[in-house]
């Protein structure tokens, strides 16, 4: 049984099934006869995906834009796969990230060096190269169209300089993808759920907070948050999380990590850090497991950050 979600305006949240379920969405926006794809998970997702759209009476002609918000394999480690079978769509990505789609080779080596083949394949499957003349790069403020409706794309770097986001007319809503933050299922509830994503290597505050208002620019209603879902009123949350980008600062000025030998210790801060700031250290044991990998990865881009900063 496919697992998905109908939102509001004809946008549905895929399940990408990766590492468990409700960690990554991809997302479905159809507009008449046509469709757009935003994120593609990983190969792995790919069988959800197409049970998905049948389902939804969706066949692979329609999909006319397969978009991942950035090249991080999580979001479009599919993106190969997803084009062969697409036959008829073209792939939308940012500048910075073109390059690694038409040859993913730099990506795939990375990747294997951080996890080690068989942990890489586990996660993410086969990564397949993209033709360049199906590649599509949208610039900062380009528009592209499903039939009458709009998809405005703007640069979001601060998570990664490869990012943009996607303000669809329609929906009011801007698809995140990383810039603004996760909040999984269990952390909607809580008046500072919304965290920032800081894993390696591109980490960058002042960028980030920039990015941030470029979003709340359009005034958008909703963020379709890549981890995980769709996420209301954001407006109320632009205040904390620019708390938390401070805290994450303050907590790098306040135990200098300056090498592998801290981060343990630097991790174990880090997690009690987010978890008192979520609600006063009252965070159920859902939300320790949910957060579990974020709070490893954000501590080691934290590190990472903060070493190769300018300290003048």
């Amino acid at each position: 049984m496919a697992a998905f979600t109908a939102l509001k305006n004809d946008v549905f949240c895929i399940d990408a099934l990766y590492i468990r379920p409700e960690v990554a969405s991809i997302y479905l926006i159809r507009e008449g006869d046509e469709v757009a794809i935003i994120e593609t998970g990983t190969f792995h997702s790919l069988d959800n995906v197409f049970a998905t759209l049948e389902i939804l009476g969706i066949v692979g002609s329609q999909v006319k834009y397969v978009i991942p918000t950035h090249v991080h394999l999580d979001h479009a480690g599919g993106a190969g796969a997803m084009m062969k079978h697409f036959t008829e769509a073209r792939l939308v990505i940012h500048p910075h990230g073109a390059r690694h789609m038409i040859d993913p080779q730099k990506l795939i080596s990375g990747t294997i060096d951080v996890y080690g083949e068989e942990k890489f394949r586990q996660l993410y499957g086969n990564i397949e190269a993209i033709a360049e003349d199906r590649v599509i790069v949208a610039e900062d403020q380009d528009c592209l169209a499903l039939e009458q409706r709009k998809l405005i794309f703007f640069d979001t770097p601060g998570h990664a300089r490869h990012h943009f986001c996607i303000y669809d007319d329609t929906s009011s809503g801007v698809f995140s993808g990383d810039t603004f933050g996760v909040c999984y299922d269990a952390m909607k509830h809580l008046e500072r759920g919304l965290i920032p994503s800081t894993p390696p290597v591109q980490f960058d505050p002042p960028a980030l907070r920039e990015s941030i208002t470029r979003i709340m620019n359009f005034k958008p209603e909703r963020l379709y948050l890549t981890h995980y879902g769709e996420f209301v009123d954001p407006a109320a949350q632009v205040s904390s999380f620019n708390r938390w980008i401070d805290s994450c600062i303050e907590l790098c000025e306040k135990l200098n990590p300056v090498n592998q030998e801290l981060e343990p210790g630097f991790r174990e801060a880090y997690a009690e850090m987010i978890l008192l700031g979520l609600s006063a250290g009252d965070v159920s044991d859902d939300i320790r497991r949910v957060l579990k990998g974020d709070i490893l990865l954000n501590a080691q881009g934290l590190m990472h950050w903060w070493v190769n900063k300018p300290h003048g």
